[in-house]
């Protein structure tokens, strides 16, 4: 499955639980993942899509690991099967406070 496909199973399951998974792109900073995914009650995590079996890059994993840093849910997602884990690590990852 090409990467494009997984991304967009990625982002139907996403709306399917009532998020968002908004295109992350950050200005001068190369690396970060690929999806902000925000979901219901305040859950928040990033995520990195690759075809399956491929690996992020090693700037990919620095960027990765300074999220992980700093508290936020990070994973990379190979296989549309694990979508739903995914999001549901998400959930489990932590609470902001919801308004």
């Amino acid at each position: 499955m090409l990467e494009k496909e997984l991304e967009a199973k990625f982002r139907e399951g996403v709306k399917a639980a009532g998020g968002r998974a908004y295109k992350f792109v950050s200005p001068g900073n190369s690396g970060v993942p690929d999806r902000l995914v925000v979901l219901p009650k305040g859950h928040i995590g990033f995520v990195e899509l690759k075809q399956r079996g491929k690996k992020p890059t090693k700037l990919q994993e620095r960027q990765h690991n300074i999220l992980r840093s700093l508290g936020c849910y990070t994973a990379v997602l190979d296989r549309p099967e694990n979508i739903g884990k995914v999001l549901d690590e998400i959930r489990e990852a932590g609470v902001g406070d919801a308004i």
